[in-house]
């Protein structure tokens, strides 16, 4: 829970540094970026969504897939806000024709809740150059932290995986010197001097791959540590080019 509040204030500190001074564009960014976009946007093709909107109504699909897709292809700006402006104008003829329904059958709250997304729709065709310049910066940085969360959880499960690795083999010993101890008891007294000697030799063996598993499991610990400082330096260099 405590994560997920570090996201959701990590993702609306993003959004008001891209955004400014712009609340009207904060607040409508706010209802439209995704803070994990790969699980978020659909992965069906625009031109499938276009069509499936244009037989329901319901355009949020397209929205999203076209806004996902004009911020990651920057080249192709000009195309991308073209999209979204023609979408913006099938929406507010579809949302009209809803309103005008809702409020022939009496329903008015209804009515009025398509009067506030053709609002929406209309800020969206006016101000879609400056939906996907913001949308550029806050899903790259989104991807960036999704791979770099991926690679974690890759390297959390590889420690788990030693440790798990670690506690089988220190059983295994414990097991083996527990039936060394039991065989020892049936020896004569010679057999025992000799068998000791052996068990020095072995329990020495041991202790050198028990300090070489430890020296493994610190070197990664180490190395975790190097990488996340990497991650904040990078983070903190994207900030600062941000702002710049």
């Amino acid at each position: 829970m405590m994560r997920r509040k570090e996201e959701e204030g990590h993702q609306q500190s993003l959004l008001e540094e891209l955004c400014g001074d712009d609340e009207h564009l904060h607040a409508f960014l706010s209802s439209y970026l995704y803070q994990t976009p790969l699980a978020a946007v659909s992965k069906k093709s625009l031109d499938a969504l276009v069509e499936e909107a244009e037989g329901n109504g319901d355009f949020r699909r397209a929205f999203d897939k076209a806004i996902f897709e004009g911020a990651q292809n920057p080249g192709q700006r000009e195309r991308y806000v073209e999209v979204i402006r023609r979408l913006a104008s099938k929406a507010i003829d579809a949302a009209e024709q809803a309103r005008e329904k809702r409020e022939a059958e009496g329903l008015i709250e209804r009515a009025a809740s398509f009067g506030r997304r053709i609002e929406d729709y209309r800020f969206m065709s006016e101000r879609a150059g400056d939906i996907l310049t913001v949308a550029s910066s806050f899903y790259t940085e989104k991807l960036i932290e999704s791979d770099e969360e991926r690679k974690r959880k890759t390297r959390r499960e590889e420690r788990k995986q030693l440790e798990r690795e670690e506690r089988k083999v220190g059983e295994h010993e414990k097991s083996e010197r527990a039936t060394r101890r039991k065989e020892r008891s049936k020896m004569s007294r010679g057999e025992r001097r000799e068998a000791r000697k052996r068990e020095k030799t072995e329990d020495a063996a041991a202790r050198d791959r028990r300090q070489a598993r430890e020296e493994k499991r610190a070197e990664a610990e180490r190395e975790e540590q190097r990488i996340g400082e990497m991650e904040r330096t990078a983070r903190d260099e994207r900030e600062k080019e941000r702002r710049e």
